[in-house]
């Protein structure tokens, strides 16, 4: 795929931080995202990930460090891992302070890689704008989330079919049974009808 529109985002986002990465680290993130077990947490989902980000990036309290956690954030994905977060947060406090960023910096963007478990709430800005970024897929055209959670069954075929169904169901419901699926009130508006139609219509499939 043409890499072009990702190696202009990587160089503005340092340019807003003001930090020089090593030279290395944008191929390095690249290569991972474009692992053969990836169908979903690829380069697609970084490239629409930055493409959300653009919508919503005047909400973000500190919007260069939401935009190096969102490239981080999918930077280790194994699927029969359970630390893919927490590797992802460590490889990300490591590049900034290589880049000669503080520890404190070091540690927000961390702890926003971290968010994108989406086992809590979002608690600052930040989180929110980083978390509806990497939610946004659940409001998306019906074609694009058919397509999304073919990805996500086609990560976990190692998976026997019907645990799959099983857990995928207990996670689509979990996301259905939110008050609220969007911290921000703009994604909210955009993407809430849409997307509790998508997981409906997923359950429906599934069989739930």
């Amino acid at each position: 795929m043409d890499t072009s529109p990702l190696r202009a985002a990587w160089q503005a986002t340092w340019a807003g931080l003001g930090l020089t990465p090593r030279p290395a680290l944008l191929g390095e993130l690249l290569q991972r995202h474009a692992e053969p077990h990836r169908h979903y947490h690829s380069t697609q989902h970084l490239l629409e990930c930055l493409g959300q980000m653009a919508r919503i990036q005047a909400l973000a309290a500190h919007p260069a460090e939401v935009l190096v956690a969102l490239w981080f954030h999918d930077a280790i994905y194994d699927t029969q891992r359970h630390d893919n977060e927490a590797l992802s947060a460590e490889w990300a406090r490591q590049a900034l302070r290589e880049a000669g960023g503080d520890d404190a910096l070091a540690d927000r963007v961390a702890q926003l890689v971290m968010a994108t478990q989406h086992r809590v709430e979002p608690a600052t800005a930040d989180e929110q704008v980083l978390v509806d970024v990497d939610l946004s897929i659940l409001g998306a055209p019906p074609e694009r989330f058919a397509q999304y959670e073919a990805q996500i069954q086609a990560e976990y075929a190692w998976v026997p079919a019907a645990v799959f169904s099983e857990k995928r169901r207990e996670v689509l419901a979990g996301f259905l049974a939110r008050p609220r699926l969007y911290a921000t009130q703009a994604f909210s508006d955009l993407y809430d009808a849409a997307a509790r139609a998508n997981l409906r219509r997923a359950l429906q499939v599934l069989g739930g």
